[in-house]
């Protein structure tokens, strides 16, 4: 027992000295990504710049497609100081009307308004639907793998920032997975019960999503 105590004891202080071995690891995206992530960027050339994201500025498009949104990603593809930490985030812009699809992560997600208003929501693993119309400064958070979803269901273009706690969080929208990828159209009739005229609707849809 005491052997056991002792060997609980060291893992944990050298799990704690690894944790704080290096203040950042800015990730060096001209290298494979790892399962843990990108290796370091050299500290040497690592500026302030590396630590700063501008991508959220200015308008956006969101007409040129179905749902009429535009995600902007800070992913660790996009924002490698992200390298590491475990945070992600996103700006969601919809037009009047514009959906936000049912999707998912491998990661928990947390919501803030800042302009228009959405209804915001996800479906639990009972099929429990949680939603609810947030207005500028509300925030709501969608658990870890669940089914989420935004509606603009305001008079103006909204716009939303999201954050998740992970820095490659990954998307997956549900109807693109079943009609715009390489899943026959014989098993997407099968597995959604719907025919054959709509498999193939569905599919001129979210092909061009």
């Amino acid at each position: 027992m005491n052997n056991l105590v002792v060997f609980f004891a060291l893992f944990l202080l050298v799990s704690v000295s690894h944790a704080i071995e290096l203040d950042f690891c800015v990730g060096d995206t001209t290298l494979p990504r790892g399962p843990q992530g990108f290796a370091c960027k050299d500290s040497a050339n690592v500026t302030t710049d590396d630590f700063v994201y501008t991508g959220f500025r200015g308008e956006r498009t969101t007409s040129t497609n179905v749902y009429r949104f535009n995600v902007t990603l800070a992913f660790v593809n996009q924002f490698p100081a992200l390298n590491g930490l475990g945070i992600s985030m996103a700006r969601l812009d919809l037009g009047v009307g514009g959906v936000i699809p049912v999707h998912s992560h491998r990661t928990s997600e947390v919501i803030i308004v800042t302009r228009g208003s959405i209804l915001a929501g996800f479906i639990d693993a009972r099929n429990n639907a949680y939603y609810r119309r947030l207005e500028v400064g509300d925030v709501m958070i969608f658990p870890k793998s669940m089914l989420h979803f935004q509606v603009n269901v305001g008079s103006i273009p909204a716009i939303a920032i999201v954050s998740l706690n992970g820095a490659n969080p990954a998307v997956q929208f549900t109807m693109n997975s079943l009609f715009a990828g390489n899943l026959p159209a014989n098993m997407a009739e099968q597995i959604t019960l719907l025919s054959n005229e709509e498999v193939t609707r569905m599919r001129g849809l979210f092909d061009n999503a």
